[in-house]
């Protein structure tokens, strides 16, 4: 079960919601809610066979990390733009992988968004399998702030 906090409003918790059972893309590869806070996020991308990027190791693609983080990124900055209708897209996604993950293992991710001006929002993350003083990977992102009154 996921970890909502009690304090956002009920038309950001349906967002979140919709971000992660309603994104293809996080359907398709199973992403699952860990927590939401304001201008925080966690999710976790389990590890299945059919997402292994080599088979010889049995190690999750890194792209499916990818899209866990700019995901994740994507869910903090949008629990810190408030209330008001707004699409976003990811304006610039810098990804440094340390390592790959460990075999057979799932990745968590959580972001923070540390900065929201009125068009755009700055995020960074960590990813991390069995360790989290271990990371497999960490982001710095930008995502473009489109509300429709602006």
């Amino acid at each position: 079960m996921a970890d909502i906090a009690e304090n956002l409003p009920e038309i950001v918790r349906e967002m979140v919601g919709r971000m992660i059972e309603s994104t293809p893309q996080a359907v398709a590869l199973g992403l699952r809610l860990v927590s939401v806070n304001v201008a925080r996020g966690s999710i976790e991308a389990p590890w299945r066979e059919d997402l292994v990027g080599d088979p010889d190791t049995g190690v999750i693609a890194g792209g499916v990390v990818t899209t866990l983080l700019d995901h994740t990124c994507g869910l903090a900055m949008s629990t810190a733009a408030g209330t008001e209708p707004f699409s976003t897209a990811t304006l610039d996604l810098r990804i440094d992988y340390m390592r790959p993950a460990a075999p057979r293992t799932g990745v968590v991710c959580e972001a923070h968004c540390y900065k929201i001006t009125r068009s755009i929002g700055f995020v960074r993350a960590e990813a991390w399998d069995v360790d989290r003083t271990d990371l497999v990977a960490t982001a710095q992102a930008a995502f473009i702030l489109n509300r429709p009154n602006q």
